[in-house]
């Protein structure tokens, strides 16, 4: 029976994943001649600055045929700087194959990938790779395997499992109750268990001399099956990039029914070609059924995890820039850069490159000094623009402790919207979430739904420092639209206000002086007899230093969040006490150590800024003996936050795009009002009681 299998190739960065995936192209007879990436001639490695510099940059496919096997293999980057793009391939694979040298064991980079396999659900078999070096221990690496990984890692000598069926029956109830009943686990139930990922095959051999592929396929053909399609058209978009004539092409797996060239796929935007890619070259079809794997062009929207017909999108990924560098022109036109930018933003959304109005700068999220390489790189190559970067800075986040209403009301002459937004707290990682209790009685259903859009639109920033927010949930309270006035663009801007108006009022729930928020004229301003004065001249604070002050003293309800690592140290024990009092110096914590041997292993968390350079540390301090490895551990309360707030001086009075005012109306005019009045003038009475 034929089946169609789509899995991706995973390994840390120089573990030989290129390397199998040109043995198993050989092997198959895809290929008539093995390519090598340090010769640059690696069949999947399609791009110069791949071939060049000997490393995976792009997730590429490739298609393998072995017996009445057919897969299509995606070989993904191994290098850390370029983990965002294997994580969006996980999302569309059937099986994945993690490759683990055997001549260094499990890295950090291949925990990494392991916790994203686990949490994509990917059933995995894995290859031990470089057996034929000096110290390879097959039972070391197997025991090292089932310690970090599994109890399910099974060396499957020449396609069949080695380890006693009633050991591996143990793994799985089913399993056992077929054991018991017959003496054996049949090859189905052995699939399922695969599947289920409570069995993770385990191959031994070395792809630069072609040891262990026979086996491997054998295996993998026997043991993997081919998921039922729906019925329906479904598809998910895992890619996006350009070819070298500029089209745009939009990779993506088809999940259910048939992909068609000329197919409405997204809104109203079609496929014009459907392109069937194994390494650089493609073949034009007309039609591809599911289980397919493919590039298409005409799509302009489309976007890495989008689901297109009957496919839901996938969820947020979980590896994230930690790192902001600020782009440096050198004379060439900063628009021509911003530009360029948005083409590579398109083909790698977490680049989330932004023009700061207030600095009149360019920023780029990225994941390491490697990717910005690459980027200068592809800056010169494709848009023959030669620029620089400066120093990264660590990617900061806000967040609120406590629930807090923010009032946005935008009433120009022949326009009217009022936005009451509920501010809370969300839970670590959760990133920004959306939601309405507003009865439709109170605002029709159509601004509401416009009103959620214009929460996930734009980037709101915190106040304490102006970076984007995060872990918060904004939900609609409350809202007013006038029958003849109302436009669309009349609630982005209420709404806008409105979430700013709440971070500001969460802000000043502390010991702030009027003096410290608002200047000297402020309290006369505020009661001031003639309530236009007030509206009008409240003044803003003269000194952003001073505000910054203030806000690090008593940052009220608001939070400034860093990225933290979670990290593994694996040191001689004659170290350990040096490395226990770094690691408190760093304001990291540690569980109690482990003892290996003569080594000792020590992990726990500890903020990226301090951190960052901490491998080269203890590389000089062993003497090259012990290794770091670190993971991205999501964001955590930051460590030095008063000295943060104030380094950066930001003031969010001088921030006019991100203005917390509102607009009102009166005698055919309209007028600001301060934030801190809002609440006086709002036409709405407050849906939320702070004291619940």
């Amino acid at each position: 029976m034929k089946k169609h299998i789509v899995a991706g190739i995973l390994a840390h960065v120089d573990a030989g994943k290129t390397t199998l995936s040109e043995a198993l192209l050989y092997r198959s007879g895809q290929i008539r001649r093995l390519g090598r990436v340090d010769h640059g001639d690696a069949f999947l490695d399609t791009d110069a600055m791949e071939r060049a510099r000997g490393i995976t940059i792009f997730a590429e496919p490739a298609i393998i045929r072995s017996g009445d096997l057919t897969i299509t293999l995606i070989d993904t980057p191994g290098h850390v700087d370029f983990s965002a793009e294997t994580e969006r391939v996980l999302a569309v694979l059937d099986y994945a194959i993690l490759v683990v040298s055997g001549a260094d064991g499990i890295q950090g980079h291949t925990e990494t990938l392991w916790r994203l396999l686990r949490r994509y659900n990917v059933p995995t078999f894995i290859f031990v790779n470089k057996m034929d070096a000096p110290g390879a221990d097959r039972a070391a690496l197997l025991a090292q395997l089932r310690d970090r990984f599994s109890d399910g890692c099974v060396d499957f000598e020449n396609g069949a499992p080695t380890r006693s069926m009633e050991d591996i029956a143990m793994l799985d109830e089913s399993a056992m109750n077929e054991f018991l009943d017959s003496g054996a686990v049949a090859d189905e139930r052995l699939k399922a268990m695969i599947s289920a990922r409570s069995l993770f095959p385990v191959f031994f051999g070395s792809a630069l001399a072609m040891e262990g592929i026979d086996g491997f396929l054998a295996g993998f053909e026997r043991y993997t099956k081919e998921i039922e399609p729906g019925a329906r058209f479904g598809a998910r978009v895992y890619k996006v990039s350009h070819d070298e004539h500029g089209n745009r092409l939009t990779w993506l797996r088809v999940t259910g029914g048939e992909i068609k060239a000329k197919m409405v796929l997204d809104g109203d935007e079609k496929a014009d070609q459907v392109r069937l890619y194994s390494g650089a070259k493609f073949t034009t079809v007309d039609a591809l059924p599911a289980g397919s794997v493919c590039a298409v062009t005409g799509l302009t929207h489309s976007r890495p995890g989008q689901g297109l017909g009957d496919q839901c999108d996938a969820d947020a990924p979980v590896l994230q820039p930690v790192l902001t560098y600020t782009l440096l022109p050198q004379g060439e036109d900063p628009h021509r850069c911003l530009t360029a930018l948005r083409e590579l933003d398109d083909e790698d959304p977490l680049l989330h490159v932004v023009w700061q109005e207030r600095l009149q700068e360019i920023h780029v999220q990225l994941m390491g000094a490697v990717q910005l390489e690459i980027i200068q790189q592809i800056m010169r190559d494709r848009f023959n623009l030669n620029v620089g970067f400066g120093p990264g800075s660590i990617l900061y986040k806000e967040t609120i402790a406590h629930a807090v209403e923010g009032i946005g009301h935008f009433e120009p002459l022949r326009h009217y919207a009022e936005a009451h937004v509920l501010l809370e707290p969300g839970e670590p990682g959760s990133g920004l979430t959306f939601a309405t209790s507003c009865s439709e009685d109170v605002l029709a259903r159509n601004w509401q739904r416009l009103i959620l859009t214009h929460f996930a639109e734009k980037e709101h920033l915190g106040v304490l420092i102006g970076v984007p927010i995060t872990d918060m949930k904004l939900t609609l309270l409350t809202g007013r639209a006038h029958e003849k006035h109302t436009e669309g663009g009349d609630f982005r801007q209420a709404t806008y206000r409105a979430i700013r108006q709440g971070l500001m009022t969460a802000l000043v729930e502390g010991d702030f002086s009027r003096h410290d928020l608002f200047g000297e004229d402020a309290a006369e301003d505020a009661a001031a007899a003639d309530a236009k004065t007030a509206r009008t001249d409240a003044s803003e604070p003269s000194d952003g230093s001073a505000f910054a002050s203030a806000a690090a003293r008593d940052p009220g309800w608001c939070r400034v969040l860093e990225p933290w690592y979670r990290f593994r140290l694996d040191i001689p024990q004659d170290m350990l006490g040096r490395a226990m009092s770094d690691i408190q110096r760093m304001s990291g914590t540690f569980d109690p150590p482990e003892m290996d041997g003569q080594y000792a292993v020590l992990a726990g968390v500890c903020p990226v800024s301090e951190m960052r350079d901490y491998a080269m540390d203890v590389n000089v301090y062993t003497h090259g003996t012990g290794h770091l490895g670190c993971v991205f551990d999501g964001y955590r309360p930051c460590h030095n936050a008063a000295e943060v707030i104030e380094q950066v001086g930001y003031d969010p009075g001088d921030d006019l795009e991100n203005t917390p005012d509102s607009v009102f109306c009166a005698h055919g005019a309209g007028y600001t009002v301060k934030w801190y009045r809002v609440p006086d003038f709002m036409h709405l009475d407050r849906a939320y009681d702070a004291g619940q």
